[in-house]
């Protein structure tokens, strides 16, 4: 997305409803002048680029935003990964550069992911290691 198209994707997540172009232009023109043209053809793009649907009212449409913000920066952040030819350094490289809080909130959304099933499971192991190393028996059971 480009900045004009995040600043009036922001507004329509943000509001999490149905807006008009004139609702995003009269926000807008409290930061900046802008025509209601533009504006219109930002949504009409945004809604051509599957982000926002549309329905008619009047002569008018409505914009309604398809998926999340959340869900934007994941796919963002998705496309990034995997156009790195080593995607494991790029990883340790974003990690690197994650606050404190950033990083509580990643170990947060693993748990979710792997739910409270997975979370105590062990490891995947290769041929002839212990599956359990907790326990007292060794790879062949004894």
């Amino acid at each position: 997305m480009g900045e004009l198209e995040d600043a009036v994707m922001t507004r329509v997540w943000k509001w999490n409803r149905p807006v008009t172009v004139r609702e995003v232009l009269e926000d807008l023109q409290q930061e900046r002048s802008i025509a209601y043209t533009t504006v219109m053809t930002v949504l009409d793009n945004l809604h051509q680029k599957g982000w926002v649907r549309r329905e008619a009212e009047g002569r008018a449409y409505r914009y309604e935003a398809v998926s999340t913000r959340a869900a934007y920066a994941a796919a963002l952040m998705n496309d990034a990964w995997a156009q790195s030819d080593n995607p494991a350094a790029a990883l340790v490289a974003f990690f690197g550069m994650m606050s404190e809080e950033q990083r509580y909130a990643l170990r947060d959304a693993v748990r979710i992911v792997q739910g409270p099933e997975t979370s105590e499971a062990p490891r995947p192991t290769s041929a002839g290691e212990n599956q359990n190393p907790g326990s007292a028996t060794g790879p062949d059971g004894r």
